[in-house]
Protein backbone atom coordinates (compact mmCIF):
# COMPACT_ATOMS: atom_id res chain seq x y z
CA UNK A 1 0.00 0.00 0.00
CA UNK A 2 2.33 2.32 -1.34
CA UNK A 3 0.70 4.23 -3.86
CA UNK A 4 -3.25 5.98 -3.48
CA UNK A 5 -5.55 4.56 -5.82
CA UNK A 6 -7.51 7.17 -7.25
CA UNK A 7 -6.57 9.33 -4.07
CA UNK A 8 -7.49 6.62 -1.72
CA UNK A 9 -5.87 3.98 1.01
CA UNK A 10 -8.07 1.60 1.44
CA UNK A 11 -10.93 3.98 2.60
CA UNK A 12 -8.94 6.99 3.82
CA UNK A 13 -7.94 9.93 1.50
CA UNK A 14 -9.59 11.37 -1.18
CA UNK A 15 -10.27 14.94 -3.00
CA UNK A 16 -12.60 16.89 -0.56
CA UNK A 17 -12.31 20.32 -1.39
CA UNK A 18 -13.92 22.93 -2.65
CA UNK A 19 -14.32 23.36 -6.58
CA UNK A 20 -11.97 26.31 -6.61
CA UNK A 21 -9.06 24.25 -5.61
CA UNK A 22 -9.96 20.79 -7.97
CA UNK A 23 -8.09 22.66 -10.60
CA UNK A 24 -4.64 23.68 -9.00
CA UNK A 25 -4.53 19.95 -7.31
CA UNK A 26 -5.23 18.01 -10.30
CA UNK A 27 -2.47 19.93 -12.05
CA UNK A 28 -0.27 19.37 -9.47
CA UNK A 29 -0.70 15.63 -9.85
CA UNK A 30 -0.48 15.98 -13.06
CA UNK A 31 3.26 18.25 -12.73
CA UNK A 32 4.41 16.00 -9.95
CA UNK A 33 3.47 12.91 -12.09
CA UNK A 34 5.99 14.64 -15.13
CA UNK A 35 8.77 15.73 -12.57
CA UNK A 36 9.04 12.12 -11.14
CA UNK A 37 9.93 10.65 -14.14
CA UNK A 38 11.90 13.27 -15.52
CA UNK A 39 15.41 12.79 -15.15
CA UNK A 40 16.90 16.50 -15.36
CA UNK A 41 14.67 17.17 -12.38
CA UNK A 42 15.66 14.41 -10.02
CA UNK A 43 19.62 14.63 -10.51
CA UNK A 44 18.75 18.38 -9.84
CA UNK A 45 16.87 17.29 -6.63
CA UNK A 46 19.87 14.65 -6.25
CA UNK A 47 22.05 17.17 -5.96
CA UNK A 48 20.88 19.69 -3.82
CA UNK A 49 19.79 16.75 -1.14
CA UNK A 50 23.68 16.01 -1.81
CA UNK A 51 25.30 19.54 -1.42
CA UNK A 52 22.46 21.33 0.74
CA UNK A 53 20.84 19.23 2.76
CA UNK A 54 23.69 17.06 3.40
CA UNK A 55 22.25 13.59 2.33
CA UNK A 56 22.68 10.63 3.22
CA UNK A 57 22.13 11.72 7.03
CA UNK A 58 24.56 9.14 9.17
CA UNK A 59 23.41 5.86 10.99
CA UNK A 60 24.17 5.90 14.37
CA UNK A 61 24.66 2.67 16.83
CA UNK A 62 24.16 3.44 19.86
CA UNK A 63 26.35 1.35 22.50
CA UNK A 64 25.49 3.14 26.06
CA UNK A 65 21.81 3.08 25.12
CA UNK A 66 22.27 -0.51 23.58
CA UNK A 67 23.85 -1.72 26.99
CA UNK A 68 21.74 -0.30 29.53
CA UNK A 69 18.25 -0.79 28.14
CA UNK A 70 19.38 -4.87 27.06
CA UNK A 71 17.85 -6.74 24.11
CA UNK A 72 17.59 -5.23 20.78
CA UNK A 73 20.50 -3.31 18.91
CA UNK A 74 19.43 0.47 18.95
CA UNK A 75 20.58 2.47 15.53
CA UNK A 76 19.18 5.85 15.39
CA UNK A 77 18.79 7.55 12.26
CA UNK A 78 20.35 11.42 12.36
CA UNK A 79 17.49 13.40 10.24
CA UNK A 80 18.73 16.30 13.18
CA UNK A 81 22.16 16.54 11.24
CA UNK A 82 20.43 17.59 7.98
CA UNK A 83 20.02 21.60 7.06
CA UNK A 84 17.69 23.19 9.18
CA UNK A 85 17.72 20.64 11.56
CA UNK A 86 14.65 17.95 10.85
CA UNK A 87 13.45 16.07 8.02
CA UNK A 88 10.96 18.38 6.87
CA UNK A 89 13.42 19.82 4.60
CA UNK A 90 13.27 16.32 2.32
CA UNK A 91 9.74 17.43 1.20
CA UNK A 92 10.00 21.15 1.75
CA UNK A 93 12.66 21.28 -0.73
CA UNK A 94 11.12 18.53 -3.34
CA UNK A 95 8.20 21.09 -3.65
CA UNK A 96 9.69 23.87 -3.64
CA UNK A 97 11.82 23.03 -6.58
CA UNK A 98 8.03 21.26 -8.53
CA UNK A 99 6.67 24.71 -7.70
CA UNK A 100 9.62 26.67 -9.56
CA UNK A 101 9.37 23.89 -12.17
CA UNK A 102 5.68 24.74 -12.55
CA UNK A 103 6.31 28.43 -12.64
CA UNK A 104 4.82 29.35 -9.60
CA UNK A 105 6.91 32.35 -7.55
CA UNK A 106 4.90 32.24 -4.36
CA UNK A 107 5.19 29.61 -1.71
CA UNK A 108 3.25 29.42 1.24
CA UNK A 109 2.99 27.11 4.01
CA UNK A 110 1.62 26.34 7.47
CA UNK A 111 3.57 24.95 10.46
CA UNK A 112 3.09 23.75 14.00
CA UNK A 113 6.87 23.22 15.70
CA UNK A 114 8.20 25.87 12.83
CA UNK A 115 10.41 23.21 11.41
CA UNK A 116 8.26 22.99 8.02
CA UNK A 117 7.93 26.32 8.22
CA UNK A 118 11.76 27.13 9.08
CA UNK A 119 12.68 23.97 5.93
CA UNK A 120 10.27 25.97 3.71
CA UNK A 121 11.56 29.52 4.65
CA UNK A 122 15.10 28.05 3.73
CA UNK A 123 14.34 25.97 0.46
CA UNK A 124 12.69 28.94 -0.87
CA UNK A 125 15.78 31.53 0.49
CA UNK A 126 17.77 29.25 -2.07
CA UNK A 127 15.85 28.85 -4.92
CA UNK A 128 14.33 32.82 -5.07
CA UNK A 129 11.03 31.87 -4.03
CA UNK A 130 8.60 34.28 -2.05
CA UNK A 131 7.19 32.57 1.47
CA UNK A 132 4.83 33.34 4.16
CA UNK A 133 4.35 30.91 6.63
CA UNK A 134 0.97 30.66 8.98
CA UNK A 135 1.69 29.14 12.51
CA UNK A 136 -0.39 29.05 14.84
CA UNK A 137 -0.25 31.75 17.57
CA UNK A 138 0.46 29.65 20.24
CA UNK A 139 2.96 27.60 18.56
CA UNK A 140 4.15 31.15 17.80
CA UNK A 141 4.92 31.86 21.40
CA UNK A 142 6.37 28.65 22.00
CA UNK A 143 8.54 27.98 19.39
CA UNK A 144 10.38 31.64 18.76
CA UNK A 145 13.76 30.30 17.86
CA UNK A 146 12.32 29.10 14.64
CA UNK A 147 9.92 31.72 14.21
CA UNK A 148 13.37 34.48 14.28
CA UNK A 149 15.42 32.06 11.54
CA UNK A 150 11.88 31.76 9.39
CA UNK A 151 12.17 35.86 9.28
CA UNK A 152 16.03 35.29 8.32
CA UNK A 153 15.42 33.45 5.84
CA UNK A 154 13.14 35.79 4.28
CA UNK A 155 9.55 34.73 4.94
CA UNK A 156 6.76 36.19 6.40
CA UNK A 157 5.51 34.68 9.64
CA UNK A 158 1.62 35.25 10.16
CA UNK A 159 0.13 34.50 13.65
CA UNK A 160 -2.79 32.49 13.10
CA UNK A 161 -5.17 33.47 16.19
CA UNK A 162 -8.41 31.64 15.08
CA UNK A 163 -9.91 28.03 17.20
CA UNK A 164 -7.55 26.74 19.20
CA UNK A 165 -4.31 29.01 17.84
CA UNK A 166 -2.22 25.80 16.59
CA UNK A 167 -1.52 23.39 13.71
CA UNK A 168 -4.85 22.77 12.74
CA UNK A 169 -6.12 26.54 12.20
CA UNK A 170 -2.68 27.44 10.63
CA UNK A 171 -3.49 24.72 7.28
CA UNK A 172 -6.99 26.52 7.31
CA UNK A 173 -5.86 29.74 6.58
CA UNK A 174 -3.26 27.92 4.15
CA UNK A 175 -5.45 26.45 2.83
CA UNK A 176 -7.84 29.54 2.12
CA UNK A 177 -4.57 31.38 0.89
CA UNK A 178 -4.18 28.99 -1.63
CA UNK A 179 -7.94 29.20 -2.71
CA UNK A 180 -7.77 32.78 -3.30
CA UNK A 181 -4.45 32.69 -4.98
CA UNK A 182 -4.26 29.84 -7.17
CA UNK A 183 -2.50 31.45 -10.01
CA UNK A 184 1.03 32.07 -8.88
CA UNK A 185 0.98 30.26 -5.42
CA UNK A 186 1.99 26.75 -4.28
CA UNK A 187 0.61 25.53 -0.91
CA UNK A 188 3.82 23.56 0.57
CA UNK A 189 2.09 21.53 2.61
CA UNK A 190 4.43 19.77 5.54
CA UNK A 191 2.79 16.57 6.36
CA UNK A 192 1.19 13.08 4.02
CA UNK A 193 -2.05 14.39 4.98
CA UNK A 194 -4.69 16.82 2.72
CA UNK A 195 -6.49 16.37 0.06
CA UNK A 196 -4.80 14.18 -2.75
CA UNK A 197 -1.99 14.00 -4.25
CA UNK A 198 -0.25 15.87 -1.23
CA UNK A 199 0.15 12.70 0.65
CA UNK A 200 1.73 10.72 -2.14
CA UNK A 201 3.83 13.61 -2.73
CA UNK A 202 5.46 14.00 0.46
CA UNK A 203 5.75 10.81 1.22
CA UNK A 204 7.61 10.40 -2.45
CA UNK A 205 9.84 13.18 -1.08
CA UNK A 206 10.27 11.73 2.55
CA UNK A 207 11.37 8.02 1.08
CA UNK A 208 14.62 9.28 0.87
CA UNK A 209 15.02 8.73 4.42
CA UNK A 210 14.19 4.55 4.68
CA UNK A 211 15.92 4.15 1.24
CA UNK A 212 19.25 5.06 3.34
CA UNK A 213 17.95 3.20 5.85
CA UNK A 214 17.70 0.34 4.39
CA UNK A 215 20.96 1.00 2.17
CA UNK A 216 22.93 1.50 5.15
CA UNK A 217 21.52 -1.61 7.14
CA UNK A 218 22.10 -3.95 3.87
CA UNK A 219 25.77 -2.68 3.76
CA UNK A 220 26.49 -2.78 7.63
CA UNK A 221 24.95 -6.46 7.74
CA UNK A 222 22.22 -5.08 10.32
CA UNK A 223 18.78 -7.10 10.50
CA UNK A 224 15.91 -5.07 11.47
CA UNK A 225 13.75 -6.08 14.17
CA UNK A 226 11.82 -2.67 14.41
CA UNK A 227 11.77 0.76 13.92
CA UNK A 228 10.04 3.33 15.54
CA UNK A 229 8.82 6.89 14.42
CA UNK A 230 6.96 9.72 16.03
CA UNK A 231 3.72 10.78 14.37
CA UNK A 232 1.72 14.07 13.95
CA UNK A 233 -0.04 14.04 10.96
CA UNK A 234 2.78 11.39 9.43
CA UNK A 235 5.41 12.49 7.13
CA UNK A 236 8.69 11.24 9.14
CA UNK A 237 7.41 8.28 9.86
CA UNK A 238 5.60 7.65 6.33
CA UNK A 239 9.21 8.05 4.53
CA UNK A 240 11.16 6.55 7.19
CA UNK A 241 8.44 2.90 6.47
CA UNK A 242 7.74 3.01 3.25
CA UNK A 243 10.34 0.98 1.72
CA UNK A 244 9.75 -1.56 4.47
CA UNK A 245 6.14 -1.66 3.87
CA UNK A 246 5.70 -5.15 2.08
CA UNK A 247 8.80 -6.39 4.23
CA UNK A 248 6.31 -8.32 6.95
CA UNK A 249 9.52 -9.41 9.01
CA UNK A 250 10.17 -5.52 10.11
CA UNK A 251 8.24 -3.85 12.92
CA UNK A 252 6.48 -0.60 11.74
CA UNK A 253 5.64 0.96 15.33
CA UNK A 254 4.35 4.64 15.53
CA UNK A 255 4.08 6.69 18.53
CA UNK A 256 1.34 9.09 19.29
CA UNK A 257 1.71 12.07 21.78
CA UNK A 258 0.16 10.97 24.93
CA UNK A 259 0.28 14.03 26.59
CA UNK A 260 -0.83 14.38 29.87
CA UNK A 261 -3.66 11.34 29.81
CA UNK A 262 -6.42 9.61 28.24
CA UNK A 263 -9.15 12.47 28.68
CA UNK A 264 -10.56 14.32 26.32
CA UNK A 265 -7.75 17.44 25.21
CA UNK A 266 -5.55 15.69 27.30
CA UNK A 267 -3.72 13.96 23.94
CA UNK A 268 -3.95 13.41 20.31
CA UNK A 269 -4.06 10.05 20.29
CA UNK A 270 -5.83 9.43 16.95
CA UNK A 271 -5.26 5.30 15.98
CA UNK A 272 -5.83 4.65 19.92
CA UNK A 273 -7.53 7.37 21.36
CA UNK A 274 -10.89 6.59 22.71
CA UNK A 275 -12.22 10.08 21.13
CA UNK A 276 -10.59 9.17 17.43
CA UNK A 277 -13.14 8.70 15.01
CA UNK A 278 -13.46 8.59 10.80
CA UNK A 279 -14.41 11.55 9.38
CA UNK A 280 -13.56 14.38 6.53
CA UNK A 281 -11.28 17.41 7.57
CA UNK A 282 -9.08 19.60 5.47
CA UNK A 283 -9.67 17.61 2.13
CA UNK A 284 -9.32 14.79 3.32
CA UNK A 285 -11.39 11.37 4.88
CA UNK A 286 -9.22 9.92 7.58
CA UNK A 287 -9.23 9.36 11.29
CA UNK A 288 -9.58 12.29 13.84
CA UNK A 289 -10.61 13.62 17.14
CA UNK A 290 -13.95 14.98 16.46
CA UNK A 291 -16.94 15.38 19.01
CA UNK A 292 -20.34 13.80 18.23
CA UNK A 293 -21.04 16.94 15.47
CA UNK A 294 -17.97 16.04 13.99
CA UNK A 295 -16.11 18.95 15.21
CA UNK A 296 -12.26 19.02 16.02
CA UNK A 297 -11.81 18.64 19.64
CA UNK A 298 -8.67 20.19 21.90
CA UNK A 299 -5.12 18.69 21.51
CA UNK A 300 -2.39 18.84 23.78
CA UNK A 301 1.15 17.68 23.43
CA UNK A 302 4.36 18.87 24.93
CA UNK A 303 5.02 18.44 21.17
CA UNK A 304 4.10 21.24 18.89
CA UNK A 305 4.63 19.28 15.76
CA UNK A 306 2.29 16.20 17.01
CA UNK A 307 -0.41 18.42 18.44
CA UNK A 308 -2.72 17.41 15.83
CA UNK A 309 -5.80 16.09 15.79
CA UNK A 310 -6.07 14.11 12.57
CA UNK A 311 -3.09 11.81 10.71
CA UNK A 312 -2.37 11.16 7.20
CA UNK A 313 -4.77 8.67 5.20
CA UNK A 314 -2.16 6.19 4.36
CA UNK A 315 -0.92 5.76 8.09
CA UNK A 316 -4.59 5.48 9.03
CA UNK A 317 -5.12 2.88 6.06
CA UNK A 318 -1.44 0.72 7.47
CA UNK A 319 -2.86 1.16 11.30
CA UNK A 320 -6.48 -0.33 9.89
CA UNK A 321 -4.98 -2.98 8.53
CA UNK A 322 -2.08 -3.70 11.52
CA UNK A 323 0.27 -3.32 9.12
CA UNK A 324 1.59 -0.82 11.66
CA UNK A 325 1.83 -0.39 15.06
CA UNK A 326 -0.02 2.48 16.88
CA UNK A 327 1.24 3.33 20.43
CA UNK A 328 1.61 6.79 22.10
CA UNK A 329 3.95 8.28 24.68
CA UNK A 330 3.03 10.67 27.72
CA UNK A 331 4.62 14.15 27.91
CA UNK A 332 6.75 12.88 31.06
CA UNK A 333 8.02 9.75 28.86
CA UNK A 334 9.62 12.19 25.99
CA UNK A 335 10.95 14.09 28.30
CA UNK A 336 12.72 11.23 30.08
CA UNK A 337 13.92 10.31 26.78
CA UNK A 338 15.41 13.50 25.66
CA UNK A 339 17.45 12.68 29.29
CA UNK A 340 18.14 9.35 28.49
CA UNK A 341 19.76 10.07 24.54
CA UNK A 342 21.63 13.02 25.44
CA UNK A 343 23.49 11.73 28.80
CA UNK A 344 24.26 8.34 27.61
CA UNK A 345 24.75 9.01 23.45
CA UNK A 346 25.44 12.65 23.53
CA UNK A 347 22.26 13.05 21.13
CA UNK A 348 20.15 16.16 21.33
CA UNK A 349 16.65 14.58 19.98
CA UNK A 350 13.06 17.29 19.40
CA UNK A 351 10.74 16.15 21.50
CA UNK A 352 8.51 14.83 18.83
CA UNK A 353 11.52 12.60 17.58
CA UNK A 354 12.06 12.16 22.02
CA UNK A 355 8.35 10.02 21.49
CA UNK A 356 9.60 7.65 18.90
CA UNK A 357 12.82 7.13 21.83
CA UNK A 358 10.78 6.82 24.47
CA UNK A 359 8.89 3.59 23.02
CA UNK A 360 11.65 2.13 21.84
CA UNK A 361 13.07 2.50 25.67
CA UNK A 362 9.78 0.50 26.50
CA UNK A 363 9.97 -2.18 23.97
CA UNK A 364 14.06 -2.93 24.06
CA UNK A 365 13.98 -6.12 25.51
CA UNK A 366 11.02 -7.60 23.58
CA UNK A 367 13.57 -7.51 20.08
CA UNK A 368 16.14 -10.63 20.16
CA UNK A 369 20.09 -8.87 21.03
CA UNK A 370 20.71 -9.90 17.29
CA UNK A 371 18.87 -7.84 15.58
CA UNK A 372 17.97 -3.52 15.79
CA UNK A 373 15.53 -1.54 16.35
CA UNK A 374 16.08 1.60 14.62
CA UNK A 375 14.86 5.28 15.98
CA UNK A 376 14.06 8.11 13.81
CA UNK A 377 15.64 11.30 15.40
CA UNK A 378 13.19 13.09 12.90
CA UNK A 379 14.60 16.56 14.42
CA UNK A 380 17.42 17.67 17.44
CA UNK A 381 16.12 18.99 20.13
CA UNK A 382 17.59 22.71 19.72
CA UNK A 383 14.79 24.51 18.96
CA UNK A 384 12.82 23.17 22.49
CA UNK A 385 15.45 24.93 24.73
CA UNK A 386 12.13 27.06 25.62
CA UNK A 387 10.20 24.23 26.46
CA UNK A 388 12.27 21.77 28.03
CA UNK A 389 14.56 24.52 29.69
CA UNK A 390 11.79 25.17 32.53
CA UNK A 391 11.24 21.89 33.23
CA UNK A 392 14.98 20.76 33.38
CA UNK A 393 16.33 23.80 35.27
CA UNK A 394 13.78 26.01 36.27
CA UNK A 395 15.10 28.40 38.70
CA UNK A 396 18.12 29.05 36.38
CA UNK A 397 16.28 29.74 33.67
CA UNK A 398 14.09 32.18 35.35
CA UNK A 399 17.54 34.13 36.01
CA UNK A 400 18.38 33.93 32.72
CA UNK A 401 15.22 35.09 31.82
CA UNK A 402 15.22 37.97 34.25
CA UNK A 403 18.86 38.86 33.32
CA UNK A 404 17.67 38.70 29.42
CA UNK A 405 15.12 41.26 30.35
CA UNK A 406 17.32 43.37 32.55
CA UNK A 407 19.79 43.61 29.85
CA UNK A 408 17.24 44.49 26.94
CA UNK A 409 15.79 47.66 29.15
CA UNK A 410 19.15 48.71 29.79
CA UNK A 411 20.29 48.46 26.17
CA UNK A 412 17.13 50.23 25.45
CA UNK A 413 17.67 53.69 27.90
CA UNK A 414 20.45 53.47 26.31
CA UNK A 415 19.51 54.32 22.84
CA UNK A 416 16.68 56.67 24.11
CA UNK A 417 19.18 58.77 25.67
Amino acid sequence: MNNSVDGFFDCYGGKYVAEVLRRPLDELEVAFKEAMADEKFLDELNTIQRDYIGRETPLYFAPTATRILGGAKIYIKLEGLANTGAHKINNAMGQCLLAKRMGKNRIIAETGAGQHGLATAAACAKLGLDCTVYMGEVDVKRQQPNVAAMELYGAKVVPVTSGSRTLKDAVNEAMRDWAANPENTHYVLGSALGPAPFPDIVREFQSVIGREVKKQCEERGVKIGAMVACVGGGSNSIGFFSPFIEQNDVRLIGVEAGGIGPGIGENATRMKGGASREGIMQGYKSRFLLDEDGQALPTRSISAGLDYCGIGPQLAALGKSGRVEFTSALDSEALDAVKFFAKNEGILFALESAHAGAAAIRIAKEIPSDQAIVINMSGRGDKDVFITSPVFRREKWLDFLHSEIERLESQKDVHEK
